[in-house]
Formats: structure tokens, C-alpha cells, sequence
């Protein structure tokens, strides 16, 4: 694990990345704490209204729903920044270098691949297969709000590695959704996404082209892709990987994704009336549960370890201990937004309860723990620590 100039994790980052990257923490980090409280408002109105809550879901503004337009609409400019993200880190971040981005691309493809894995076994002979991804996600905002929580104690080193984690481990599961959860194709629409998104990319090539046509074409591109039968945040992802590396545009989205879209999703999807099923009889909730509390940090870090170890390295060579790797995986085991959406999209009856009741059982579950295990280690020491805490 490494801080983006490719050093040692105690080495000096340029001073405009580490700005950019304390920024980007603190938006998350705060976005992350409105979003909780959000996600409580929700749960606390279904159990005593749910007729009301409901209605707050279903409630129709032009074409879509409330509870549609936080899904597919908000969430893709949720998923447009992360693709940002993951393009930056690729361009000029800390997967530029590959012996640097093996690790942590290898501690996410199994931090996807463990909770998902056990999901199935607690599964298996039942006719609740199609939730095996509900636990495979990593909840960008709220794992940086609790790390934040932790302040000196969780170095940038551990801070940018958990970035670079949950961005690609997001991507993962996207491109899951793509195939695994998209309805029946629709060529015509399909064929205009494609259209449009090569448009997009074409007005990229011939110079500096005004947002005032960029955006339109984007959003057209969205509504494509929402009618294509493949779920529209895809269309996030696509567009911002065509899109030029730019800290401004991340610094311009990201408050508005944080701030507002993910704590809109978080009311209109995460309430959910506790009570009137047998929740611990159910294996779809243990299936989540132990896919996220326990699946995650086991898969981050067999990941971690067995790819330092090919390449002839210790992870204590990063500067951060066997305990930090399993803090980190713990916080990485906040599913949350991305778990509470691909619910949605394996379940429409009973089981769609218990799976988003599991969901943020396993997040505060998995969120005390990781701070448990990550408080008990010494504050970073000022003298060695990444200057990404303290850039201004």
C-alpha cells in the first residue's frame, strides 16, 4: 500500500493532490454523516408510518418516481463521480504504477468475491441465489465518514488505500448490475445510449467543447441506457471514463453527490418496518450479514497479503500492520447505498426486507468493529505522518 506519488506511505505527496485529497475525504466524510442520518429518518418513518413512507417513495415527479429518480437518476452521477475516481487514480494516482495498483485491485476483486461466495453456501438449495451480490459493495462515503471519525489514528496512507479499494470494488459491481441484473435488452434505446456516448466521446477528441453541449448529450445518453433494460448507472461509468482527468469537475460534483443524492437515496430506500418476519430464521440475512462483516475483511485481506507476496513484498513494508488491513476491511464491510440498490434489483417481495434489514445491521456491525480495531492503534506520529492530514 502506497500514497499516490508511488513512495513510501510517510512520503511527501504534492501538495495539490494532498489538498485535493483531504477535500475529497472531508466531502465524503460529511456526506456520509447526513446520508446516516437520512437512513434513520427512513427506518424510524416506515415503522411508524409506513403508508406515509410509501407514499414519499412512490410519489411521482414527471416520468419516474421519487424512489426512481434517487435509484437510477441520483446514483449515477454517484457512480459518474467514482468513475472520475477510478480514472484519476489510473492517470495520476496511486494505480499508475502496476506493481502499486496490484494490491489494492487484488484486495477489492476478492473483497467482492469472498462475501458473494459465501452468500451462496449459506444459500445454496434455495430459491434466493439472485441476492449473491447484495454483499459484495463497498460504500464509499460512509467507510470515509467513519475513517474521518478516527482522525490521526487512520493515517492517508490507509485512507487513500480504502479510496482506491471501494472506487474499483464499485466498478465491480457495476459492471455485476450490467450483466447480472439488467432486465431484457432493448436494441433502439441500447443503440442510442451507444450514439450518444460516442458523441460524447468524439466531442472530447476535436478540443474543448462547453458543457452546455456536453451535458445534454450525457443526459440524453442516461435515459438511453435507463430504457435499454441495463440499469442506468452503467451510463455513470461509461461517460466518466471518457471523460478527461479533471479535479475541478470532482471537486464540483462530489459535494452535491455526498451532500445530496446519496442521503436522498438513503430516505427513499433504506426504510424498511422492522418486526412481522422472522429475521433470524432467514438465510438471505445471515447470507448478507456474514458476507459483509465477515467476507470483506477475510477477502481484502487474503487479497492484500497473497499479492504482496507474489511480489516479494511484506505488507508491513507499507508501514501499516496486519491489524490496520483487518480495521480497513471492516470498514469496507459498510455496504450500504450500492448493497440497499442491487436489493432492489434481486428482490420485490418478503426477502427484499430482510435483505436491506441485514444490510444495515452489517454496516453498524461491521463500522463498530473496524473503529474498535483501528482505535486501538497509536495516532499517526506528526513527524511521519502523510501530509494529506494536514495540507491547507
Amino acid at each position: 500500500m502506497r500514497s499516490s506519488d508511488h513512495g513510501s506511505p510517510n512520503q511527501a505527496v504534492p501538495n495539490t493532490e494532498a489538498r485535493f485529497l483531504r477535500d475529497l475525504f472531508a466531502s465524503e466524510a460529511i456526506g456520509g454523516g447526513i446520508a446516516l442520518v437520512a437512513a434513520l429518518v427512513a427506518v424510524l418513518w416506515a415503522n411508524v408510518d409506513l403508508h406515509g413512507y410509501q407514499h414519499l417513495q412512490h410519489l411521482r415527479l414527471g416520468p419516474l418516481s421519487l424512489e426512481h429518480w434517487a435509484a437510477d437518476g441520483g446514483l449515477t452521477l454517484f457512480f459518474f463521480i467514482a468513475g472520475l475516481e477510478l480514472k484519476r487514480e489510473f492517470v495520476q494516482g496511486s494505480l499508475r504504477d502496476p506493481r502499486a495498483a496490484a494490491i489494492p485491485v487484488a484486495a477489492a476483486c476478492c473483497g467482492v468475491a469472498v462475501p458473494a461466495l459465501l452468500f451462496i453456501l449459506l444459500n445454496l438449495g434455495t430459491a434466493n441465489l439472485r441476492g449473491w451480490a447484495i454483499p459484495a459493495p463497498t460504500d464509499i462515503a460512509f467507510a470515509l465518514a467513519v475513517l474521518a471519525i478516527l482522525g490521526r489514528r487512520a493515517p492517508s496512507a490507509l485512507r487513500v488505500f480504502l479510496l482506491t479499494l471501494a472506487v474499483v470494488d464499485d466498478v465491480i459491481v457495476i459492471a455485476i448490475i450490467a450483466f447480472a441484473y439488467s432486465s431484457s435488452l432493448r436494441l433502439g434505446w441500447l443503440l442510442g445510449a451507444a450514439a450518444l456516448i460516442g458523441l460524447y466521446a468524439a466531442l472530447f477528441s476535436v478540443g474543448r467543447t462547453p458543457a452546455l453541449l456536453l451535458v445534454p448529450i450525457a443526459v440524453g445518453a442516461w435515459w438511453c441506457t435507463l430504457h435499454s433494460g441495463i440499469h442506468a448507472t452503467v451510463a455513470g461509468v461509461v461517460l466518466a471514463l471518457l471523460t478527461p482527468v479533471s479535479e475541478r469537475l470532482e471537486h464540483a460534483l462530489a459535494p452535491w453527490s455526498a451532500g445530496l443524492v446519496v442521503p436522498i437515496f438513503a430516505l427513499t430506500s433504506a426504510g424498511v418496518a422492522i418486526g412481522g418476519h422472522d429475521t433470524f430464521d432467514n438465510r438471505v440475512f445471515w447470507g448478507v450479514l456474514v458476507g459483509l462483516v465477515i467476507g470483506k475483511p477475510l477477502g481484502i485481506a487474503l487479497g492484500a497479503l497473497a499479492t504482496a507476496a507474489v511480489m516479494g513484498r511484506r505488507w508491513t513494508d507499507s508501514g501499516a500492520g496486519l491489524r490496520d488491513l483487518v480495521g480497513l476491511g471492516l470498514i469496507a464491510g459498510i455496504g450500504f447505498t450500492v448493497a440497499i440498490l442491487v436489493s432492489d434489483l434481486a428482490y420485490s417481495d418478503e426477502r427484499l426486507a430482510e435483505a436491506k434489514t441485514a444490510v444495515l445491521a452489517a454496516s453498524a456491525v461491521a463500522a463498530a468493529i473496524g473503529v474498535l480495531v483501528l482505535g486501538l492503534r497509536r495516532e499517526t506520529d506528526p513527524a511521519t505522518a502523510d501530509p494529506t492530514d494536514a495540507a491547507g
